[in-house]
């Protein structure tokens, strides 16, 4: 087992020795891979005499010298995570002969293969897994990458920066030699070899320089590669024009690879892709997987400077990086879709998962404070929390402003390793403002609560409202301060006009009042607006005031809202009855709020498929102690047969409405489109069995509408059910991205025999046992995605996940520690749940060898 020592940002040092340069020499071999690695080394105090330790794991040393002095095995000391040197001078080169396994590293860190192609995944801690280094990100240096390899099996040879030197070798073999001019840590180092095809075009800078864009796949797929060639460019561009931030290398590279634990990874210059957010073509991929690619292939270009040219200085920097550029893409891909609708649908995110973690036993702050395995600590928490964060101070200063502040900070930090401190430092430095306060954010977990009450003076005609503010304890800690938050509101009148636009008030104390003068009736509040601050709303709406919003307000966010929290009423109330088996009733004004919906002739299509979608189980879950989630997924069902079978008219004339026989195009209008006919399509198949999910199915051009048919399908007891199912796999049996929907379709089925199912799919032959991703499509879906199946009250479920993370754990512990998530908040369930939940996460932490990933994450989870 690893060492499960906890690692404190409070211990931070600064290295006591630094890695100036770095020469790599690969002679690339599946199972014998020979590293040999020249580093340039000074100490970082004269004075002081320290041994030199350098991390590392897997690793066969072969051989060590020093100043061209062969070392001997007295002159160091090798662990499981280390090599010690015991005296070295001030400054030095030292010689690194390792020796690999690609082969048999499951874990996909460090160097490893996909299919028979080498490629590396290095950050957080993988670079220790190829050679002995100095392994932080506060250890910057200057990389030249050689790499060798048989030229018939491993044609295609890059690493990071810029191609030097190329040539042929004896013996059939050749090489390739890349120089990176920048600074950077060995995170983001990357090499990639093997046969791939390639996708070229170029890109002009601001500053007219020509950039060659390289875009590697898997033979035969270059025609799905397009669409993230084109992301990459307007990525580009808009950085340029958002940022004033321009390429810096003559290359931009990106490879696909279908074996990644993450979603990409940022290597400078050398961007390795899990193959999910690159291949794509209208047959094979989903209008999200469409945005999906331009939203990731636009993070990862980001990085470039949020990430690369500015770095973390260790990893509780992390959201520094992350949290900046989950911003930084989330904007870009507003601007290329539809801003509200995008805007939405992160916020879902951040509500199902983040808010979660801030309300389970592994909440932890954007900086977290102490943590065992670095890899846990990719969290929703650290990305999507950060991300809402950098938007706040958006808010709080004004786009113009804040670019003026981000300016400053790239410029000021440029090739520099820093702090979120520093981060925020830049903003107050570039606009003579005061954010302590506001610092709390990256400092205090959990999820911040406003409470809203307000009154009316119909003689003064002022409206006040007030706000109190709280914070739920969370582990470690249990006393919070009250935080700065933006807190977006408008006024409408009786009508449903806006008498106040929107105006931001500054939530800093734990109470306070604002007073609105010359109101000439009671309005009806719009609050957080735009969702201008990721916190739970307290207001006591009347069913009349949603029902005001959900038709008028002119915030689309104010407006879903209102829809979502009418329907949460109605789900919850119909769970009581449930519970009470007593007569179940959907409230009239609620119906006719969603028809009045329906019947609005100028409606934007994607907004009308927001107001009609009900609150995710998984969100609604996460909203109450206590729960039985199979009696929570009754009523949410329940809740929508009642929409289908009293609107059904109207449902229909959307759905025909919306039906388009035009060649696919993915832009917002048609996108909307699909979005809203896709949504009513869920709706009809639970009063026709899947009859017209059938016809979409058989006639659809498209993955968009294809997956949505077959969904509903495999969601109801229709006699084309299987039909779609068999017609599916056989057209898409070679290709594992597009199978892994069908694994998830299955996972997902609400269904009797959801579980028997999953474990025969784990058996066919397209089921890949070590892939990330199709571990994720079919165990991690069943898990997360099927409450009324995984939550069945036999625990079935649990005891089944629970052997699959013991097993898998020997072969990915990363896979096996995400794949813990959906035992992790066991305390919430009832308690027959909450005792077998219990039981299996016991199970788990007694077994042997269990990685510190998945061991930090589930003693966690028992402990808190």
């Amino acid at each position: 087992m690893s060492s499960r020592a906890i690692t404190y940002l409070k211990d931070y040092q600064p290295p006591a020795y630094r890695i100036e340069a770095v020469q790599l020499h690969f002679e690339l071999e599946p199972t014998q891979t020979r590293v040999v690695t020249e580093l340039s080394i000074i100490a970082a105090d004269v004075s002081k005499h320290e041994p030199l330790v350098l991390d590392g794991e897997h690793l066969k040393l072969i051989k060590l010298t020093l100043d061209g002095t062969e070392l001997s095995e007295s002159d160091y000391q090798i662990d499981s995570e280390s090599l010690t040197i015991k005296s070295v001078p001030a400054q030095f080169t030292l010689l690194i002969e390792t020796e690999l396994n690609p082969e048999q590293n499951t874990d996909l860190e460090g160097l490893f293969l996909s299919g028979e192609n080498f490629c590396t995944q290095c950050e957080p801690h993988g670079f220790r897994r190829i050679t002995y280094f100095i392994d932080r990100p506060d250890n910057m240096a200057r990389f030249t990458t050689t790499l060798v390899a048989n030229k018939e099996r491993y044609p295609v040879l890059l690493a990071n920066g810029n191609c030097i030197d190329s040539g042929e070798l004896d013996n059939g073999r050749h090489y390739s030699t890349w120089e990176d001019p920048f600074l950077k840590p060995s995170y983001l180092f990357a090499l990639v070899a093997g046969t791939l095809d390639v996708l070229s075009d170029e890109f002009i800078t601001m500053n007219g320089r020509k950039i060659d864009l390289k875009l590697y796949v898997d033979p035969g797929q270059l025609d799905r590669a397009t669409h993230a060639m084109e992301s990459l460019k307007k990525s580009m561009r808009w950085d340029e024009e958002q940022y004033g931030r321009e390429y810096d290398l003559d290359i931009f590279m990106i490879v696909a690879v279908r074996d990644f634990n993450m979603g990409a990874m940022e290597n400078k210059g050398l961007n390795i892709f899990n193959s999910k957010y690159i291949l794509a073509n209208p047959a094979t991929a989903t209008d999200q997987d469409y945005e999906n690619i331009l939203m990731v292939v636009g993070h990862e270009y980001f990085h470039n400077w949020s990430g690369n040219r500015v770095t973390c200085r260790d990893w509780f920097q992390l959201s520094l990086k992350e949290g900046f550029t989950v911003f930084r893409d989330q904007t870009f891909t507003a601007d290329h879709y539809s801003e509200a609708i995008k805007r939405i649908d992160d916020i879902n995110l951040l509500r199902i998962h983040q808010f979660a973690e801030d309300a389970g036993p592994t909440a932890h702050p954007i900086q977290p404070q102490s943590y065992m395995e670095m890899n846990n600590f990719y969290t929703a928490t650290v990305y999507n929390k950060g991300a809402e964060v950098v938007r706040m101070l958006r808010t709080l200063l004004n786009k113009e402003k804040f670019r003026q502040a981000t300016d400053l900070y790239f410029d000021r930090h440029d090739g520099q390793a820093v702090t979120v401190e520093e981060f925020v430092a830049a903003m107050e430095d570039a606009n003579d403002i005061d954010l302590k306060q506001f610092r709390l954010w990256y400092s205090q977990a959990g999820t911040p609560v406003l409470e809203v009450s307000d009154h009316y003076d119909v003689i003064k005609q002022e409206y006040v409202l007030k706000v109190a503010q709280s914070i739920p304890a969370t582990p470690g800690q249990s006393n919070k301060q009250p935080m700065h938050i933006p807190f977006a509101i408008g006024l409408l009148n009786a009508a449903g006009h806006e008498i106040l636009a929107t105006d931001v008030l500054d939530i800093k104390a734990s109470e306070q009042e604002f007073v609105f003068r010359n109101i000439a009736e009671k309005p009806v509040p719009s609050l957080l607006r735009g969702f201008s601050a990721p916190v739970k709303l307290i207001y006591d709406y009347t069913d009349e005031q949603l029902a005001l919003l959900m038709a008028h307000d002119t915030d689309v966010f104010a407006r879903y809202e209102a829809a979502q929290s009418y329907a949460l009423q109605q789900i919850q109330s119909i769970a009581v009855a449930l519970a009470e088996e007593s007569t179940v009733s959907v409230d009239t004004s609620y119906m006719q709020a969603l028809a009045h919906i329906l019947q609005a002739t100028d409606a934007d299509a994607a907004v009308t498929a927001l107001l009609l979608t009900l609150p995710a189980e998984k969100y609604v879950l996460g909203l109450s102690n206590n729960v039985n989630p199979v009696l929570l997924h009754q009523a949410r069902e329940i809740l929508r047969k009642q929409i289908a079978c009293e609107l059904s008219s109207e449902l229909e004339q959307q759905y025909i409405k919306n039906k388009s026989d035009t060649d696919y195009d993915n832009n917002p209008v048609q996108n909307g489109k699909r979005r809203l006919k896709n949504c009513i399509l869920g709706y009809l198949s639970l009063i026709d069995n899947g009859e017209c999910a059938w016809q979409q199915y058989q006639s659809a051009n498209n993955m968009t509408d294809t997956m949505a048919a077959m969904s509903c399908l495999a969601n109801c007891e229709s006699p084309h059910r299987q039909v779609a199912l068999d017609d599916f796999y056989k057209k898409w049996h070679e290709n594992p991205n597009v199978l892994d929907k069908w694994f998830m379709v299955q996972a997902t089925s609400k269904l009797p025999g959801a579980l028997i199912q999953v474990k025969k799919l784990m058996n066919d032959k397209a089921f890949s046992a070590h892939n990330p991703n199709a571990i994720s499509a079919l165990i991690g879906s069943y898990a997360s995605a099927n409450l009324a199946q995984f939550h069945a009250a036999s625990g079935e479920g649990y005891q089944f996940l629970a052997n699959y993370i013991i097993d898998i754990d020997q072969v990915n512990k990363m896979v096996a520690a995400r794949l813990a998530t959906p035992l992790l908040g066991w305390r919430r369930f009832n308690e027959p749940r909450q005792k077998l939940i219990k039981a299996s996460l016991q199970k788990i932490l007694a077994a042997e060898k269990l990685s510190k990933n998945t061991y930090e994450v589930v003693e966690k989870a028992l402990q808190n």
